[in-house]
């Protein structure tokens, strides 16, 4: 018997191309006996004279996609044989990390461009490096049987790289090659198949000017020609999406041509999970207005896929890239779901027939202050995890987020696994894939809850499936109020361990344990329990659900609040503003309301934008912040405040001012800007003094306009700031907030 070590590697380890670095690394060292992929991650059995320095090697010489949380080591007795080796799989399980998406790596990019090479124009190359892992995955471990791809048998020479652990390919599990792999083809608008080569035919008509469904990673997406003008109108007339902006992707190079590309951007644009990065549009830009109306930013993402560099190499132009759906409904995912969703308003569609195991939208992000801000979770970020605060225990959690921008959090492992964006549950084919996503991601992650964790709204969906399900199981129920959960998802992220900090929390609306619904709050508190420091003074949302979607209905109530109802009157004398003056007055549908968000509503409707009705959430104060960005002024309106409310009458009075001597709309703007984070910057300091602590978290949907999160963050020189970052600060972190705060309070439950 020799003495050896038994080594435990926990993380993202699976489909990354561990195995064989470690058998590599093993022959350099001269390192006996093996190593197995099992439900905990990568077990190696290890012998030799060197192997204080093969431990370090585990971690710092991991592969670029492998994320190593903990290197465990024991000392064993055993054979260990004369070799090194790579045995099978162990039992199937969920102990391990799942490996996102991965953008093509420059080997396999370098390989479908050159000619001679057999995967030379191959749409579906893929490496240990890069290709499809979760949106092919069916179950764990991470093997070809468990896929998408145990279809497609492998052909003597894909075998013969599989089994190399000297190749790159070594248990790349969807390899593929022409010869044996997943094929793409192209169909006109009745579904028949067009002879040819598809993806040439399918460049030749985007140049021409037609719009495509092309079949990606995680769905399909609506693609057309960026620089025809008529095209993207066509297309935002079909997809019924009048205003939002669309995404594009191009290579490089040609993102530089149209954007202030910085290094930030470039590096995450570059990234293995190649998000949607919003880059500002550059002074020489010639691309369309429709793109994008009234924003100075466009959403730029590189090509992901073999097929989609190969696309783009012959169309020789930027591509709109948006979701194949009709707006608010899910992506599609299936070829016969495409015939049948998408084919009336495409005039083809790109097929493949490599299966997609669950939809995976493209994740969205932006440069902030202090670097990447997610806007949008989703493909190549799903399923990475959140460590779980020290502080916290480690307990499993069901954690089911909010209405909008729906997500669902589970921890397990001292981990938090926050889903991919699943869409709003306004909508019953969200509401669908929401509960589809519930039931696969319990049974993918082997996860049983020992509580649930939900918003305090009882009408959201959400809500109401996880009191259902809680019921069902004899489970205890978290009601989380939604600013609280917001603060505690900065917090988490930070991995806070403090006693007490602050949570600026700005966003749309939120119910609050006193009945009103809030939505411009700074909280005191920690994981467990908060107290509400300071709020925006409180005004009518008239007609309730209607308010969030007319701006002209908040700027009213507010002008008459600052005893402007003159300025209302002229700037909405088309609007009914008596019948909503006379709900206000007797509360009819008028809750009471904090928020910022639609405090930016009502003074995007006073500067002329939206004002009538917004065509999707946020648009109002996008379109404001594009506006204040123009602007070169660090002024700001003044408020009022009395220690609990801020109040906007100050600054209504000086932007009515302003209106009346025509002062630029974008200065205008930017002093409403300034306002909101001067009067909430300096409440938060107030109250961190009070109670004691340097920390203050950021979260809430208005923090998703880096104008604002600059401005504040500026204001706020000596404080410790929490989030934004890799959690959204939308309702699309939410569900991490619950679930931490279900943590805490399940201590003493």
């Amino acid at each position: 018997m020799t003495s050896g070590r038994r080594i435990r590697v926990r993380g993202q380890v699976q489909g990354v191309g561990f195995r064989p670095f470690v058998w590599q690394l093993a022959h350099r060292l001269g390192v006996r006996g093996q190593v197995s992929n099992d439900a905990e991650g990568v077990l190696i059995l290890a012998a030799g004279q060197n192997l204080d320095a093969f431990e370090r090697a585990l971690k710092h010489e991991a592969p670029a996609l492998a994320v190593v949380e903990t290197v465990e080591v024991e000392v064993v007795e055993g054979a260990f044989g004369g070799t090194f080796e790579i045995v099978a799989s162990g039992p199937q399980g969920a102990e391990t990390r799942v490996t996102p998406d991965a953008a093509t790596c420059p080997d396999c990019l370098a390989e479908i461009r050159t000619p001679g090479e057999r995967r030379y124009g191959y749409p579906f190359a893929n490496c240990t490096n890069c290709g499809p892992r979760y949106s092919i995955l069916n179950a764990l471990p991470y093997d070809r049987a468990q896929t998408t791809m145990a279809p497609f048998e492998m052909c003597a020479a894909c075998r013969a790289e599989y089994e190399d652990p000297a190749d790159r390919r070594f248990h790349a599990q969807p390899i593929a090659c022409p010869r044996c792999g997943p094929s793409v083809w192209l169909e006109d608008r009745t579904g028949a198949i067009v002879d040819g080569d598809s993806l040439e035919l399918a460049a030749g008509q985007l140049r021409q000017g037609r719009i495509f469904a092309i079949k990606g990673l995680g769905g399909f997406h609506l693609a057309c020609d960026a620089t025809q003008a008529e095209v993207v109108a066509e297309l935002r007339q079909r997809k019924r999406r009048p205003i939002k902006p669309f995404a594009l992707m191009a290579p490089l190079e040609t993102i530089e041509r149209h954007g202030d590309v910085t290094n930030a951007t470039r590096d995450r644009l570059r990234s293995a999970a190649a998000p949607i990065v919003l880059i500002e549009r550059s002074l020489t830009s010639d691309l369309p207005e429709e793109i994008a109306p009234g924003q100075g930013r466009l959403g730029w993402m590189l090509p992901a896929t073999p097929l989609h560099h190969i696309l783009l190499d012959l169309v020789d132009a930027p591509l709109v890239m948006t979701s194949g759906n009709l707006s608010g409904e899910p992506q599609v995912i299936g070829n016969n779901e495409a015939r049948e969703k998408l084919s009336h308003f495409v005039d083809g569609s790109l097929m493949h027939d490599r299966d997609i195991a669950r939809r995976l939208d493209d994740g969205v992000e932006i440069i902030g202050p202090t670097g990447p801000v997610v806007l949008r979770r989703a493909r190549g970020s799903v399923p990475g995890t959140i460590p779980i605060p020290e502080t916290l225990p480690d307990r499993q959690v069901l954690a089911l987020g909010g209405q909008l921008k729906s997500a669902i959090c589970l921890t397990k492992n001292r981990q938090a696994l926050l889903s991919n964006h699943l869409g709003d549950l306004d909508d019953a084919l969200c509401v669908d894939e929401f509960l589809k996503a519930d039931r696969d991601m319990a049974a993918l992650f082997d996860h049983r809850p020992e509580s649930v964790a939900v918003d305090l709204h009882p009408d959201f969906r959400a809500t109401r499936h996880g009191h259902a399900l809680a019921d069902a199981q004899g489970l205890p129920v978290f009601e989380v109020q939604h600013h609280h959960a917001h603060m505690a998802a900065a917090l988490g992220e930070a991995g806070w361990t403090g006693s007490v900090a602050i949570g600026m929390v700005l966003d749309g609306l939120g119910l609050g344990p006193d009945g009103t619904v809030w939505g411009g709050e700074v909280l005191a508190g920690g994981y467990a329990d908060y107290e509400r420091s300071v709020a925006l003074k409180p005004a009518p949302l008239v007609g309730g659900d209607r308010a969030q979607s007319e701006p002209w209905r908040n700027a009213v109530v507010r002008l008459d609040q600052a005893g402007l109802s003159n300025v209302a009157e002229r700037l909405f004398r088309d609007k009914p503003i008596d019948v909503l003056r006379s709900a206000a007055a007797v509360g009819v549908n008028a809750p009471m309301s904090s928020s910022v968000g639609r405090l930016f509503d009502a003074v995007a409707a006073c500067l002329g934008i939206a004002t009538d009705r917004q065509t999707f959430e946020g648009e109002a104060a996008m379109r404001l912040q594009a506006l204040a960005e123009k602007a070169d002024t660090r002024e700001a309106y003044p408020y009022a405040f009395d220690g609990q409310k801020i109040d906007p009458v100050p600054m209504f009075e000086s932007l009515a001012s302003d209106l009346e001597s025509d002062l630029d709309h974008g200065v205008i703007a930017a002093r409403f800007h300034g306002f909101v984070a001067t009067a909430f910057a300096n409440a938060a300091l107030a109250s961190a003094e009070a109670v004691g602590t340097d920390t203050i978290a950021l979260s809430g949907g208005c923090f998703q306009n880096v104008l604002l999160l600059r401005r504040v963050i500026d204001e706020l020189p000596d404080m410790q700031i929490c989030g934004p970052g890799q959690v959204p600060a939308n309702d699309g972190g939410l569900a991490f907030g619950q679930a931490l705060v279900a943590l805490a309070r399940m201590e003493s439950y």
